[in-house]
C-alpha cells in the first residue's frame, strides 16, 4: 500500500483537504483508505447501546457488524498507543492510504496551512513534508499549492507515490 499524509496545526484545513482528496482520488478509480490520529479521548460508541455495554463490562474488543458495515473497537486498557505501522497492518489492502496527523512519522506528507491561524509552517524543519497547501502565497524550497486546488494536490500525491 502507498502512504501519504496530511499534517498541519489545528484549524489549518487538514480534514477538509483529506475529505476532498478522498473524493478526488477515489473518483479517479483508485481505492483509498484513511487513518486519522486523535490527540484526545474519543468514543465511536454510544452509552446504553449493546456494544458500549460490552466494552464497559470489560471486553478487550467488540466487533459491531451489519449488512452495511462493521466496526472493530479495541480497548487499550492502559496498554501503549499502537504505532502507525501497527494500525496500517489492520487495514485491508488498497491503492493509497491517506493519513491525517502522525506528523512525526517518516511517510511523505503535504502540510495544510491557513494564514489566519497565525501558526508557523512545519515544513521548513521537516523534510518529510514534500509540499504545502496554503491559502496564501508562500516561497519555499518545495511545491506550494492553493489549499483549494484539490486536483493539483491529488496529481502531486499520485505522482509522488507512483499511481
Amino acid at each position: 500500500m502507498k502512504l501519504y499524509g496530511v499534517v498541519g496545526w489545528k484549524n489549518a484545513g487538514k480534514t477538509g483537504l483529506m475529505e476532498r482528496l478522498v473524493t478526488e482520488i477515489a473518483g479517479r478509480g483508485f481505492s483509498v483508505s484513511t487513518v486519522k490520529h486523535a490527540h484526545h479521548v474519543f468514543d465511536v460508541d454510544q452509552p446504553g447501546k449493546d456494544s458500549y455495554r460490552h466494552r464497559q463490562a470489560g471486553a478487550t474488543e467488540v466487533l459491531l457488524a451489519s449488512r452495511k458495515r462493521f466496526a472493530l473497537m479495541h480497548e487499550l486498557r492502559d496498554a501503549p498507543e499502537p504505532t502507525l505501522d501497527d494500525l496500517l497492518g489492520k487495514l485491508s489492502p488498497v491503492d493509497l492510504v491517506l493519513i491525517e496527523g502522525y506528523k512525526r512519522d517518516a511517510h511523505p506528507k503535504v502540510e495544510a496551512h491557513r494564514a489566519e491561524t497565525g501558526n508557523p509552517l512545519i515544513a521548513p524543519d521537516d523534510s518529510t513534508i514534500r509540499a504545502v497547501a496554503s491559502d496564501t502565497a508562500l516561497t519555499l524550497d518545495r511545491p506550494v499549492f492553493d489549499l483549494n486546488d484539490t486536483a493539483a494536490i491529488a496529481d502531486f500525491i499520485l505522482s509522488e507515490v507512483g499511481l
